[in-house]
């Protein structure tokens, strides 16, 4: 698996400097455009051309906090095959009652009950924001412990089947 960080010559982390971040993208856009490169040959094109793309899958993973995330924690080796990752008990019990106002809603379309729903689901959201938000703001990839991946790991999970819920219920 390819390194984005490294490749930017950036400290892994879940929060990056978006500024810094596209900065070096369009440095390397530049360096790397196969245009600059035609004079150099057919592996100094091609060389090039790999390292535009690179460039430009990178700063598509990185600049965006969710793929930035499942990157960092894919490289730590934390997250499993797409489909065997088990959401933590405590948060599916917590989404069971999101889930059975979300199939009323299908029966009838309640605005109050709606705005319950975009309630309960802020709160799911504000409170394992909260339980990461540590590592989000002082992550140290030196001194990372398999513990503090796990947590952002579920974190992860959890914004992902959120987004999943949110979908369901377009107006939340």
């Amino acid at each position: 698996m390819t390194n984005y960080f490294e490749f930017y010559g950036l400290a892994p982390s879940p929060t990056l400097d978006e500024a810094a971040l596209k900065k070096t993208f369009y440095a390397n856009s530049k360096r790397f455009h196969p245009d600059f490169h035609t004079l150099g040959g057919d592996a100094a094109r091609e060389e090039a051309l790999e390292k535009s793309t690179l460039n430009n899958q990178a700063y598509k993973v990185l600049s965006d906090p969710e793929r930035r995330l499942k990157h960092l924690l894919d490289l730590k080796g934390v997250m499993g095959e797409e489909g065997s990752n088990k959401m933590p008990q405590q948060f599916l019990m917590e989404i069971m009652d999101v889930n059975e106002a979300l199939m009323e809603l299908e029966f009838e379309d309640d605005p109050a009950a709606r705005t319950k729903i975009d309630n309960m689901i802020a709160e799911l959201e504000d409170g394992f924001e909260r339980e990461v938000s540590d590592l989000l703001t002082d992550y140290d990839d030196a001194s990372v412990t398999e513990s503090e991946l796990n947590r952002l790991k579920d974190y992860y999970l959890k914004k992902r089947y959120l987004l999943r819920l949110k979908n369901r219920n377009p107006e939340v």
